[in-house]
């Protein structure tokens, strides 16, 4: 039993694999199930029993997405000790992993637009922006942020980070525009000080 079970993880990961490297080069419209399921030697029954249609596959390539980013926010943040500049390494960390080639089509573009904008920020709120809201409700129960509604906070500043992160998708100087959002970041930032 125990092999079975690591086999059809095993299959999972490499349709997981298969299927955002097809996502990330074609986009969700231009990506064939039978390409998908030949490159990861498997029928297309398969994928279908495993994942049940090309939406559901690509929502587990989201998640997958989502969840790396926030790991990687996590890990960047965690770099320092100082509670500000952890919350603008993980700022920064996101729309940095955001505009990716890796993640930008499959997290900006097409999540979005397949999964609808409330499922998507659904699945947004579950990763980065979870991480976002504990960061700054700590920083406001040790007293470094002023009283301000954590949620109004989360939400706006995240909305900054969502769209920074499709604005410098766009630039040709991805590097220069991400050091200008990250400066009105930490403007913007400032002014919860306490």
């Amino acid at each position: 039993m125990k092999r079975n079970k690591e086999d059809t993880n095993a299959t999972i990961r490499a349709l997981l694999d298969v299927a955002r490297e097809h996502f990330t080069v074609k986009g969700f419209a231009a990506a064939s199930l039978e390409e998908l399921a030949n490159e990861a030697q498997l029928t297309r029954g398969a994928l279908y029993h495993h994942f049940g249609s090309k939406k559901q596959l690509f929502i587990a390539v989201l998640e997958s997405v989502q969840h790396e980013v926030a790991q990687r926010v996590e890990q960047d943040a965690a770099q320092s000790d100082d509670v500000w500049e952890q919350l603008l390494r993980g700022c920064r960390a996101f729309v940095s992993a955001a505009v990716e080639p890796r993640n930008k089509r499959i997290m900006l573009i097409d999540g979005p637009a397949v999964l609808g904008w409330e499922q998507w920020r659904s699945m947004d709120e579950r990763n980065s922006m979870r991480l976002l809201y504990g960061q700054l409700e700590m920083m406001q129960n040790e007293g470094y942020i002023g009283n301000v509604s954590i949620d109004a906070l989360t939400h706006t500043l995240s909305g900054a980070l969502n769209e920074s992160a499709l604005w410098i998708a766009q630039t040709e100087d991805s590097e220069r525009a991400l050091e200008e959002t990250m400066h009105v970041i930490s403007l913007l930032l400032s002014g919860f000080k306490r």
